[in-house]
């Protein structure tokens, strides 16, 4: 039997990894015990997704389990053994406001947990494929050193300094900056999974993700960008925009398009490779133009206002240069350009609105 397990199965990457596999595999095992809930409250909860994929999807199997107890994680591993060929590992906690507040909850979630998921499947499934959804924030603040320049709408790269123009690339350090708690959390959990791949020669890929998004994700204040910046325009709720003159930009990526990135590599994997996976130059916007963006889509004004204050460690400009990956698997290439997948968000909040 060919076993797939997917941690953090209700959320935005997990539920689109079982959707994506679940002709693929005989049996998807899903972890997830809803901590977004905990994390951004009763707006964020995971349960309908869970719940959708549980009605959708007959080979779909639940365990409502915590990834920082190991003795649980184990007895899943035990059940399965090495039937499990793929691991995909999105459970986390993903905000760096929300991580200063519980540092220690922040860092058993995301490292520790990490740790469990990686030695339970070396010693159980050692030739499954692991993928650990990891992110751009284990930079920290080295992008926001770039030559920067500022144009009406946005951040951009000075053309005077050509190599960043496509992105930034994995050579960028993690060192000597500033990452926030999560950051650091989430720098912990990549190299670890790295040093898995690299010293015990496990198959492991590191996917280090700009804005993931998508008509799934659970936005909520404190993460899940354009999510909740769509549900404020549909809805009129309030929204800050935390300074750098609303003009900062992210990558945005579908959760489509990451989890094709995981497929690609499922079928040709590496050991300890670690790429950045985001929107690239084929999908990015500054603060400004999600704005605008927002307000076309949904036909409503935003209710907004700006806070010269900008978040702790926030990047100022960060596009992703995916050249790595797609120089690993050429045939791998974006769906969802970013008005395709904004009106997707919009489409689903409007549905689960009804």
């Amino acid at each position: 039997m060919n076993i797939l397990l997917v941690t953090g199965s209700g959320g935005l990457i997990g539920s689109e990894s079982v959707r994506f596999f679940s002709d693929k595999f005989d049996l998807v095992v899903g972890i997830d015990n809803d901590m977004r809930k905990y994390f951004f409250g009763e707006e964020a909860s995971t349960n309908w997704n869970v719940n959708q994929l549980k009605e959708n999807y007959k080979n779909y199997r639940h365990y409502n389990a915590d990834i920082r107890n190991y003795s649980v994680l184990e007895n899943v591993f035990n059940e399965f053994g090495k039937d499990i060929k793929m691991v995909i590992h999105t459970a986390a906690q993903p905000s760096h406001d929300w991580a200063a507040k519980e540092p220690i909850t922040d860092f058993t979630v995301n490292a520790n947990g990490t740790l469990n998921l990686l030695e339970l499947t070396r010693i159980n499934c050692p030739e499954a494929v692991f993928i650990f959804t990891s992110t751009n924030k284990v930079y920290g603040d080295n992008p926001n050193f770039l030559p920067l320049i500022e144009t009406e709408m946005r951040w951009e790269i000075d053309e005077n300094h050509p190599y960043y123009i496509n992105g930034i690339d994995e050579y960028m350090s993690l060192d000597h900056t500033k990452h926030s708690v999560f950051g650091a959390s989430k720098v912990a959990a990549d190299i670890m999974a790295q040093e898995y791949g690299r010293y015990f020669g496990m198959k492991v890929g590191v996917f280090r993700g700009g804005c993931l998004t998508g008509p799934n994700h659970s936005g909520a204040q404190l993460h899940g960008f354009l999510s909740y910046l769509m549900k404020c325009a549909v809805t009129g709720q309030h929204y800050i925009v935390f300074g750098y003159k609303g003009k900062q930009v992210r990558d945005n990526i579908h959760s489509y398009d990451l989890v094709n990135m995981f497929w690609h590599f499922y079928q040709n994997p590496k050991k300890g490779e670690a790429y950045n996976a985001g929107g690239g130059r084929f999908a990015n916007c500054s603060m400004k133009e999600a704005i605008e963006l927002c307000e076309e889509i949904a036909g409503n004004k935003m209710n907004y206002s700006y806070s010269e204050t900008n978040r702790i460690g926030d990047h100022i400009w960060y596009v992703s240069d995916v050249a790595k990956f797609k120089n690993h698997y050429p045939k791998w290439d974006y769906k969802y350009d970013l008005k395709t997948t904004m009106v997707e968000i919009y489409d689903g909040i409007v549905n689960r609105l009804k």
